[in-house]
């Protein structure tokens, strides 16, 4: 079974999202407020209010696929400071924001705002 899929395209939901939403509530965030088919292959990445913890979600072709991460990078004092500063520039902030959360093959792969 292959983990991952290559993907066509990656949207960002710029907008905090509840994380209490699972695979459905986030399906109709993209197919509501993006306005796009989930159905794709396309990746949709969702950052919470926080911007410390990302979720993404997929197709897969046998179903939908949801990856979450916990973002942390520690301060000198010891507290958790967001990763994710400002998701208003997606391109400048996609490597940061999802440094360690999966290996994408970004090869062929646009960034769609």
């Amino acid at each position: 079974m292959k983990m991952f899929v290559e993907p066509k395209c990656i949207y960002l939901h710029r907008d905090a999202v509840d994380f209490r939403k699972s695979i459905d509530g986030l399906v109709a965030i993209v197919e509501g407020e993006l306005e796009r088919d989930a159905y794709t292959g396309a990746l949709f990445l969702f950052c919470n209010k926080a911007k410390d913890k990302l979720k993404l979600v997929y197709w897969d072709k046998t179903g939908f696929a949801l990856w979450y991460k916990r973002l942390e990078k520690k301060s000198s004092n010891g507290q958790t400071k967001p990763v994710c500063k400002n998701l208003s520039s997606v391109q400048s902030n996609w490597i940061g924001c999802c440094r360690g959360m999966m290996c994408l093959v970004m090869k062929n792969c646009s960034i769609n705002r």
